[in-house]
């Protein structure tokens, strides 16, 4: 695979160093995972509190709603290492929900000193009724000022939510009415929701997460039994974990046409695929408690930039050095796409980068310097270093997909359970599968048997000579019959073929270099 920049601690703001660092010791995890992880999850606590607009006079709005994503194999501790920030958001949620139980018995308490005023009231509208009519005057405007219509109702308290997990996209539309400055969607495994988005039924699920992206919009959806739903803020933000095997799988079908080519994954702005360190150590030490603190003190002050319950977004601008910055960096960046003649996957990721440089400055700039009155060139630099480290890694990502055999390869790898024993080359594009068209088939079934996927055997029967295809699935025993099975690790597409000396090798595997 192409190399990747490593993670600099530099890039970190100086609130959050000392702390993801810690973390990245103790787990003995590349710092990558939780300091993105860190990034994700302060955007999501900022949410729509604030926006930036990058231009000086344009009205260009961008707010610091990040998606993010950290690719690799189980035993490299992804889902520890992003949880630990998750963690931080499970304090907030804890102070929360104890401030809305507080706000619940307040309310029910003034309900119901409001029904005894209320039945008064009604005892003393009666007799106001009465007085009126005796002295010829309104008897209904008598009525009103006895029951006082005029004042206002009380509102019932509403519970402040940070993070969500596996929601309905209409239960996370409420969530939202409830949450307008935005919250975060954690998943473990995110090719669940990937895959989920991609069923028959789920299209309006995919246009739902897309403007939610964005977060400086508003969404309707309409449904039986629910009625009208109005989201007037539909921020989310999105951290979890992928395999490469089922990302290989998935950004395959994505560039082949199929539901995921409409700019989903591109938006995945901090996607990191880091190498595995050279050497692994025995770690154990007590965690960083002042790092810790220090980054759940930020985090604190975060969720009290704005009012929790308003749809508007206060903005903020760069200041002369740091809006030089951002114009000097976009003169290169913005004719690199001229110049360049680069894949159109890799193209539509990177021109995401427009708004991430400054949705991180934003956020760089609220973490360490939140008295600042304009954000600075600091932070601006440090966000630019951001998209240089994450562009080796969208390159990684994207050159999975880049050998047209072997996009063709991982498609028709997971269809293989779907056709004979033996087949054609004409069996297979004769189904009309998506991305595998006469010629894609064609280079799939070359590399399959180049990686001892299928057995290929040519036939003549007084013709043109015919490719004869046959499986070359390693049958491995049920769960249950031997304990030391091997199980597939990444996804439908990896099977086990045999080598040519007659041991197993495992084909398409996490580890494979494509």
């Amino acid at each position: 695979m192409p190399p990747v920049a490593s993670f600099a601690g530099d890039l970190l703001p100086d609130a959050f160093r000392a702390w993801v660092l810690d973390i990245a010791n103790r787990m003995q995890c590349p710092p990558d995972f939780p300091a993105v992880a860190a990034i994700v999850t302060a955007s999501a606590v900022i949410g729509r509190q604030m926006g930036i607009y990058p231009k000086r006079r344009d009205d260009w709005l961008v707010v610091p709603n990040l998606w993010g994503a950290v690719v690799g194999r189980p035993s490299l501790m992804k889902t520890p290492a992003i949880a630990e920030a998750r963690k931080i958001l499970s304090r907030l949620e804890i102070e929360a929900r104890k401030k809305y139980e507080r706000e619940v018995a307040e309310y029910e308490l003034n309900g119901s000193i409001a029904k005894l005023v209320a039945k008064e009231r009604t005892k003393s509208a009666g007799r106001s009724i009465r007085e009126a009519m005796k002295a010829g005057d309104d008897p209904e405007k008598a009525a009103r000022a006895a029951m006082g219509a005029d004042d206002e109702d009380i509102k019932p308290p509403v519970r402040r939510r940070y993070v969500t997990q596996d929601p309905t996209v209409e239960k996370l539309g409420e969530l939202l009415i409830e949450t307008p400055r935005g919250m975060l969607l954690f998943r473990d495994e995110l090719i669940g929701l990937l895959r989920s988005m991609d069923k028959d039924g789920h299209e309006n699920d995919r246009a739902f997460y897309l403007e939610a992206w964005n977060g400086n919009g508003a969404y309707t959806y309409d449904r039986i039994g629910r009625g009208t739903i109005e989201i007037d803020a539909a921020c989310v933000s999105l951290m979890g974990g992928i395999q490469p095997g089922p990302l290989r799988s998935y950004i395959a079908q994505a560039n082949a046409g199929g539901a995921g080519d409409d700019g989903l994954l591109q938006r995945m702005q901090l996607l990191v695929w880091p190498d595995r360190g050279d050497d692994w150590r025995n770690v154990d030490e007590w965690p960083d408690t002042t790092a810790k603190t220090r980054a759940y003190s930020v985090f604190e002050r975060l969720d009290q930039i704005g009012d929790p319950t308003s749809t508007e977004i206060p903005t903020i601008r760069f200041d002369d050095a740091g809006q030089d910055a951002f114009n000097a960096w976009r003169e290169v960046f913005e004719r690199r796409f001229y110049a360049e003649d680069m894949p159109p996957a890799l193209e539509a990721h990177l021109t995401k980068y427009r708004s991430l440089v400054p949705s991180l400055a934003l956020i760089f700039h609220l973490i360490d310097t939140p008295d600042a009155p304009a954000v600075g060139t600091r932070h601006v630099s440090r966000a630019i270093r951001w998209t240089e480290y994450l562009e080796s890694h969208a390159r990684r990502l994207y050159a999975q997909i880049l050998d047209p055999g072997m996009v063709a390869a991982l498609l028709l790898a997971g269809r293989l359970p779907e056709l004979p024993e033996t087949f054609t080359a004409r069996d297979v594009y004769r189904r009309g599968w998506a991305g595998l068209d006469r010629v894609a088939t064609e280079r799939a079934l070359e590399v399959l048997a180049d990686f001892h996927h299928v057995v290929v055997k040519t036939e003549t029967t007084g013709g043109r000579p015919s490719a004869i295809y046959r499986k070359n699935f390693y049958e491995a025993p049920k769960p249950g019959t031997d304990k030391t099975a091997k199980s597939d690790p990444s996804g439908a597409f990896v099977s086990f073929g045999s080598d040519p000396n007659g041991g197993w090798s495992e084909i398409f595997s996490d580890e494979v270099e494509l």
